[in-house]
Parts: C-alpha cells; structure tokens; sequence
C-alpha cells in the first residue's frame, strides 16, 4: 500500500466516524479561524480528527488546515491541504456539509501543478467519497456506510448543463459578472445552498457551473485556493469539466500565503470559456 492508498484509506475511517457522530457539534459555538471566520466545533473537532489520522502516515511531510494558522510539520512527503468540515454553518440548519482535501508534491504555499491526489466528502443523507488521484485514469466515488466503503462507479462530467449555483449578493458582485450570471440562471435551475462541497457535487451529477466571484465584502474571492479552490478544481478537470479564476485555471493560480483567497468557478468546459470571455469584456 503506498502513501496515496494509506491517505485514502485514513479518509475513509475518518469520514465514517464524522458522518456518525456530525450532530453532536451542531450547536457548539468556537472562536474565528486564520481567515476571520467563526468556527462552529465541528470545525475544530474534525480538524483534529483528520489530524491525527493524516499526519501520522509515513509520507506525509505536512499539515495545513483551513483551521489553523500555520503549516504543521510532520516529516518528508507530501503536504496536505484540508478544510475539515466545508460549509460548517449549515449544521444550524441541518443541511449538508463536506470535507475538501489536497495532496500537494511540493511545500506549501503552491500551485496547483503540484498536486497529486484531490478528495472531496460529502455528508448528506449518505456519505460519499469522490476521489481523483495522479495515478489513475478516472474520478472515483465511494459510498461509505456501515463502517466500509462500497465503490459505486466514476464521475465524467455530463456533457449537458442543467444546474448553476452563484454565490454572493448582486448588489455587491460586479456588473459584468450580474450579467453573465443573469443569463445562465434563465437557461439552468439554480442550486446553491452555502456549502461548497454539496453545491458542486450538483454540477457534478447533472452538469453546470458554480462559481464565487469577487465581491465588494470579497475581493479576492471567498474560496481559498489550498483549501478548497485548487482541490475541487483537480477533481472537476479530472472529470472533464473546466476551473477558473476568472481569467485561468485555478490549478495554475500561484498563492503566496496558505490562507491565500481567489475568485472561483467550477464546471462544464463551455460554460467556464463563456464566463472568462463576459469577464474580459466587462
């Protein structure tokens, strides 16, 4: 078993006991993570759980996590980028939430480029594993129940889009991005329900595009490249689809800081070409 086999597995025995165990922390107030963000104590809870899976397998060298401030040190290997428990507001609200993580081949801060491996869970009414790694040639996805993991098959991006999920108040994104966005919601249903995870694992079934631009309250984009952005966009151009900043693939931003934010869209290929060509001209 190599180190992405060890990592995968580790996930799977984590994201099993998070699943059964989410609702204990619904209600658990914390403090404000790196960003500035208030933290629920699923937050800190699942952080230190896939710590002590993750940072302990023989090659791994680091640990960053959207909770904590610094990289941790953990040997030689690879870095692992995570954001334990994406969309953690929704947990008030009983809705789903997720975790997002990327295996980098480099030290941290890096591009996308160097990632090797990008695996995305998803807690809703069961528990999903997507996974994408650099040694094989399709987008897994598991279903993990009753403490195993059943492979139910592999993730190719529809070639139709029918969902769009768009983040941020019109009043506070930009005219161009209003425009486009306008155009898309008459042609698709609209998806979005604040969790980033749930919201593209809709693109992913049934096609379509979701994006969080920049906005007056986010100019750089709320997303935050290692942590979610660079991993999601690994997974969805695995899966045929497209990533974007606006302007590039997400995967060839280049952070200079681990909590480094960017403006991000995720889906079918003519609709991220469509969006990029609206931004350019707006």
């Amino acid at each position: 078993m190599n180190t992405l086999d060890e990592i995968e597995r580790a996930v799977k025995d984590t994201a099993h006991y998070v699943s059964g165990n989410l609702a204990n922390y619904a209600n658990r107030a914390a403090g404000e993570n790196p960003s500035g963000e208030k933290q629920v104590g699923g937050d800190v809870w699942a952080d230190d759980l896939f710590f002590d899976a993750l940072a302990y397998i023989d090659g791994i060298g680091a640990y960053a996590s959207e909770e904590r401030s610094d990289v941790v040190d953990c040997g030689e290997g690879y870095s692992v980028a995570i954001d334990p428990l994406d969309g953690s507001s929704n947990l008030a609200s009983n809705n789903s939430v997720g975790t997002i993580i990327g295996i980098y081949d480099a030290e941290l801060p890096a591009s996308g480029r160097e990632m090797v491996a990008s695996l995305m869970v998803l807690y809703g009414p069961y528990t999903t594993l997507t996974i994408a790694r650099s040694d094989r040639d399709v987008v897994q996805e598991h279903l993990l129940r009753d403490g195993h993991s059943e492979r139910w098959g592999q993730f190719k991006l529809p070639s139709e889009a029918t969902v769009v999920g768009l983040a941020g108040k019109t009043g506070e994104r930009s005219d161009a991005f209003n425009d486009i966005a306008q155009s898309f919601e008459r042609d698709m249903k609209l998806r979005y329900g604040g969790a980033t995870v749930a919201d593209l694992a809709q693109v992913l079934e049934y096609g379509g595009l979701f994006g969080y631009p920049a906005t007056s309250g986010y100019p750089n984009g709320k997303l935050r490249v290692h942590f979610e952005s660079a991993p999601l966009a690994y997974l969805v151009e695995a899966a045929g689809g497209a990533s974007s900043d606006g302007s590039q693939s997400l995967l060839d931003v280049d952070p200079d800081g681990i909590h480094d934010r960017t403006p991000t869209f995720l889906g079918n290929t003519e609709l991220v070409d469509e969006l990029e060509a609206a931004l350019s001209d707006g």
